[in-house]
Formats: structure tokens, sequence, C-alpha cells
């Protein structure tokens, strides 16, 4: 690591965080040594499926669910494509109704409207203005037709927690699977599949300090759903294709590591994201914070910075060492206003002048406070030649 690098400072951890260092360990052997593939018989296969199985086991663990009930995919989008699809084509004769949010991640909003133009209705639920889904809403919204209720456990650009445990009884009470995709919460708050009255959950490793390229999906014992990938019988027949063991043995691992951390990870990064949010609010002059104040995740703060484009703001900051983002990652280069803040309430142009910082492991009190220095440093500047903030 050269010094440029030891002195960047990485606030983008809902995009992507760096691979744990034990996690690499964990998984060179898998490249090299224990290369085998896990369907055949021989010593070099058994080795590698006991391997991808007590990975099974440890985030089977992790959400208390069983490992026969989790199924190894190449990420969250997939997992989240596998699990509406799924249950979708399975049951569409019964009447092809899904329920989901306004603010949903694109890979289940995308798969959605897929769906749509293959003859699916699609009832896309409102937020109110911290971004949080009324059960009420998903109780009205239900019909005879309705076959899927998809509404994420944690949403991945303002960082509001959703009232899952409460709209997974409403589906349950109505017979109706209930999917969410919990990609941003494994490893950052508590996932109970019980506790959630969840159906299937979505995973993805590089969200935790594992490898980018593999995620699972949690399927209940007892779901009925169609297979995501077809051919030969791996994954209990769920989804064909050999298994990427090295990076399932890494998503083990950093599920294992996450677990053991969770509660002074969570505590720690509540107490620096509040410092950050509050530095920002009180030294930054119109200001606004987006998402709910308390039931959000540890690490994420969204703000809206009035009268500068959140674009000049992460280029800005990029050149000052610190890596940001405007939002989701997935939308990356896109010119519109970011749809979770649109559907809060935030104007288009407030929108587009919105930062998102998320904190990680690595994020200290001193990366805070340069931070928080740098931010000012860089609004003051983009300020004074802004065009917009001179009219106010």
């Amino acid at each position: 690591m050269n010094n440029i690098t030891k002195k960047r400072i990485y606030m983008d951890c809902a995009a992507t965080t760096p691979v744990h260092p034990d996690v690499v360990q964990a998984m060179l052997p898998f490249f090299t040594e224990n290369f085998g593939n896990p369907s055949t018989v021989h010593s070099f296969g058994r080795e590698a499926k006991s391997a991808m199985e007590e990975a099974r086991e440890k985030l089977a663990n992790a959400i208390f669910a069983k490992p026969e009930e989790i199924v190894f995919t190449s990420g969250g989008t997939e997992a989240d494509n596998f699990a509406i699809k799924g249950v979708a084509y399975f049951d569409k004769n019964k009447g092809g109704h899904i329920i989901t949010s306004k603010i949903e991640h694109h890979a289940v909003l995308e798969t959605c409207h897929f769906l749509e133009k293959n003859g699916f209705t699609i009832t896309y639920l409102p937020v109110d203005e911290y971004g949080t889904v009324n059960p009420e809403d998903v109780q009205k919204a239900i019909t005879d037709k309705t076959i899927l209720i998809s509404i994420m456990h944690a949403n991945n650009e303002i960082g509001t927690i959703e009232p899952i445990a409460e709209i997974g009884k409403i589906a349950r009470k109505h017979n109706i699977t209930f999917h969410s995709d919990a990609v941003q919460t494994l490893g950052s708050i508590p996932v109970n599949v019980d506790e959630l009255n969840v159906d299937m959950l979505s995973f993805s490793a590089h969200k935790l300090y594992g490898p980018k390229g593999i995620g699972a999906i949690y399927i209940r014992k007892g779901t009925k759903m169609v297979s995501f990938l077809h051919g030969g019988e791996q994954e209990r027949r769920r989804r064909a294709g050999t298994e990427n063991v090295p990076y399932i043995v890494g998503f083990g691992k950093a599920v294992e590591i996450a677990i053991s951390e969770l509660v002074q990870k969570r505590e720690n990064l509540t107490c620096l994201r509040d410092k950050l949010t509050n530095r920002i609010l009180t030294e930054i002059e119109q200001t606004k914070l987006n998402g709910h104040p308390t039931a959000k995740l540890p690490g994420h703060i969204n703000v809206t910075i009035k009268h500068i484009e959140g674009e000049s703001m992460v280029l800005n900051l990029d050149m000052e060492g610190i890596a940001a983002s405007t939002g989701s990652a997935c939308s990356s280069g896109s010119l519109e206003a970011s749809h979770v803040l649109t559907s809060i309430g935030v104007a288009p142009e407030d929108a587009r002048s919105s930062l998102r910082l998320t904190l990680g492991r690595q994020t200290t009190e001193d990366n805070i406070n340069k931070v928080a220095d740098i931010l000012k440093k860089v609004i003051t500047r983009l300020r004074a030649i802004s065009p917009l903030y001179k009219k106010r």
C-alpha cells in the first residue's frame, strides 16, 4: 500500500467494501490446493463440498435458518431476480399480482418492470417522508390475485430500515410469499428469518467484506418457486452451475467475522455516523438529512446540500482523497434524480444536490473529523461559483 492509498478515506461502504484479510486467507487454498469440483465424488471434490457446506452452515446460523434453505448465487442481483421470477412464474396462474415499493433497488424494480411486460401486474407502494413503507398500505394493496410481496429490509441510499416483521405478518395472514432484499443489512443489524416473518431473503458478500461475485438467497422450506438457472443438479436443483467454491468459502468467513463483530461495530458506527451528521447539519448551511433519523442503518448518511450538483461534490471530494457517492452505485452516471429521494418528497433539483456517505469497519473518528473539515471547504468553494447559490 503506497502513501497515497494510506491517505485516502473511503466513505462508500454501501457500494462495496474491501475484502477482509482473513477472508482472503480462507479463500486462497481453494484456488490452488483444494480446487476440486464439489459435484465429484473423489477426495478433491469431497474437500471442496465440505468447505462449501461449512460456509452454507455459517450463513444459515447467522440468520437463524437451516443450511438446506440457503442457495448460493452470483450476487444480490441474481438473488432478487431468482426470488421474484421464481415465485412469479410458479404462481402465475393464481393471478400474477406482485406488491413492491417505489424505493426498491433496481435489481427488484427492473425485474418487476420486466414482469409487467410479460403479463404480470405490479403495485408500487409509496413511502413516507422518511422512506418507510406503511404496513397498512401493504394490507390495502392485497387482492385475491396477489402472489408475492417484495419489500427491502433497509434502503441502500438513505439507510431507512423497513417494518419487515409487520409486513411479514400481513403476508403470512394472507398466505402470500414474502421476499426481502437484505443486501444492506446482513452484518450491519440483526437478521432473524423467523422474527422477520420472511419466506426469502437476498444477500451479497461484497457488502460485508467478502468478495464480489457471490451472494445467496434464503428460501424457507416449503416455498414454491421455479428454478432460476437450468442445467445440472447443483444447489438441490435450485440453481444449476458449478459452485464458486473459493468465493463461497470467502462469503462464509466474511459472515462469521461480521456476526462476531456485529454489536461492537453497530455501536461504533452509530456513534461516528451521528457525529458526522451533526457536524454537516450544524456547520454547513442549507443542508437536510434524508431518511429516517433513527430507524436507519448504523453507517448510512444521506444529506441534501442545496445549490450544488451531487456529482461535483463527489468529484471534488475525490480530488481531496475522500470516496463518497450520490446514491446507488448501480445508478452511477445517470442524469435522472434518485428515485428514492423523489419518492420521499425531495424536489428533483435537491435530489441532484445530495451526497451519500457510508461508513465501515475501517472508519475512525479522525476520518470523521477530516471528512467534515474537507467537505466544508469543498462546499464553500463550489458555492462560490454556483449561480444557484448566489440567487438564493
